[in-house]
């Protein structure tokens, strides 16, 4: 729920502005003045996601938005997220493999005036149908030499070495992404989305959860193990900063394929935060 921080503030103000004994007052105020600042940027907080909550609502709101995205908001909950993952509209951030563009239509114009967006690996959608538009002519499409195939065998897809061609990155995020491709391909996509990070940029990750530690099957192979993908961020330098359950299902028992009509639209994700030191 959103705050009004001017009420906030003004809440907060009148929360240390009580009456103090005379004879504690010289050792009181110390604490209530840094109180008061606490609360006060706690209120700056809250105003910085009411903005960014602003813009993305308004990028729902685009006539643009293709009824089938509509329908997704719902369930994917773009503000929550976003929020969670500490998204500012001056950031220059990478979404890496937009699919079918449902975030890329909502990361552009949130982005537009302060910030940068950059996509990069399965671009062919959104350079198609999107970024051609008018409101995403700032989206910087990252062309690189990577071979995107999938493997037949095993249905999995393949990336070989490649590099996003940018630096010093706030954030990068993927959402619903790294299940499709095999270990050494997620190590080289997050070993490059590391090196493209300034320090203390952020790498933030939602997915359809997998057992721990079950094998790959018909039904799970759209799915991936979450403590599977926290080892291997973290093997890549990347260090966890915190899950959110936004994206949790308790009906769903991680045992039928997502795509199936009784799951699709109800999987349970897995929504994940990193930064680089």
């Amino acid at each position: 729920m959103a705050h009004n921080p001017c009420r906030l503030r003004w809440g907060l103000a009148a929360l240390v502005q009580v009456q103090p004994d005379h004879r504690n007052h010289r050792r009181n105020t110390p604490m209530k003045a840094s109180i008061l600042v606490l609360l006060l940027a706690a209120a700056t907080a809250a105003q910085a996601a009411n903005e960014i909550d602003t813009k993305v609502e308004a990028a729902l709101a685009a006539e643009s938005r293709p009824e089938a995205d509509r329908e997704r908001d719902r369930n994917r909950r773009p503000s929550d997220t976003l929020n969670f993952f500490g998204m500012k509209d001056d950031m220059r951030v990478l979404e890496l493999l937009p699919g079918g563009g449902w975030y890329t239509r909502v990361l552009a114009p949130v982005l537009a005036e302060n910030g940068k967006l950059y996509v990069s690996l399965g671009t062919n959608t959104v350079k198609e149908r999107i970024l051609n538009q008018s409101g995403f002519e700032n989206v910087e499409l990252l062309e690189n030499s990577a071979n995107i195939h999938r493997d037949e065998l095993s249905r999995v897809y393949v990336v070989e070495d490649f590099e996003f061609g940018v630096s010093d990155l706030d954030m990068v995020v993927t959402f619903r992404n790294l299940h499709n491709f095999d270990p050494d391909s997620r190590a080289r996509m997050n070993r490059q989305v590391f090196k493209s990070l300034k320090s203390g940029g952020l790498y933030g990750v939602v997915d359809h959860t997998r057992r721990h530690m079950e094998s790959a099957n018909d039904e799970n192979r759209r799915r991936i193990d979450p403590v599977m993908v926290i080892k291997e961020l973290l093997n890549q330098g990347f260090e966890f900063v915190a899950y959110s359950d936004l994206h949790y299902r308790a009906d769903d028992e991680l045992e039928y394929e997502v795509g199936r009509r009784s799951v699709t639209g109800n999987t349970d994700r897995f929504t994940m935060l990193f930064r680089k030191p």
